[in-house]
């Protein structure tokens, strides 16, 4: 339901991973490296990942939005490693009986991958520079890995 990926997504494997016939819709989100971010203009992008909590965490935000939606399927990939601009950095795909509950569950669920799952972002900018993104412990303690 949930992983890490250090290759190119493919969004339609993930897409044909959740068809089911007894699904009336279907709802999906791809989450791009974009050029910018806060004024800054972004040359790349890096993402990296604490894999076993990270897969934890996200198969039981899948599930639990599983249920509570009353999905038929879903997935989601997170990639993790060095990404370009138009890269996809996470792609999640879901099928329910109705179109209501795949929408609310494709948010729900990228909100919820987005600020409970360790995974962090540094941006590399066009200047040379770079910053961890939402990284509490990188802006108090400077340099670090992860």
């Amino acid at each position: 339901m949930f992983h890490l990926s250090n290759t190119t997504i493919n969004p339609q494997s993930l897409c044909d991973e959740v068809r089911d016939p007894s699904a009336g819709g279907f709802a999906s989100f791809e989450g791009w490296v974009r050029n910018h971010h806060q004024g800054n203009n972004v040359a790349s992008l890096e993402y990296e990942a604490f894999p076993a909590l990270a897969e934890k965490e996200g198969l039981r935000i899948m599930k639990e939005i599983c249920f509570k939606h009353d999905l038929v399927s879903a997935r989601c990939v997170h990639r993790t490693g060095h990404l370009q601009i138009g890269d996809i950095a996470i792609c999640i795909a879901v099928s329910a009986a109705h179109r209501k509950a795949a929408f609310a569950a494709c948010q729900e669920i990228i909100d919820s991958i987005k600020s409970t799952v360790p995974i962090w972002k540094k941006e590399h900018y066009t200047d040379g520079s770079y910053l961890w993104v939402k990284c509490h412990s990188c802006a108090e303690s400077g340099p670090h890995s992860h």
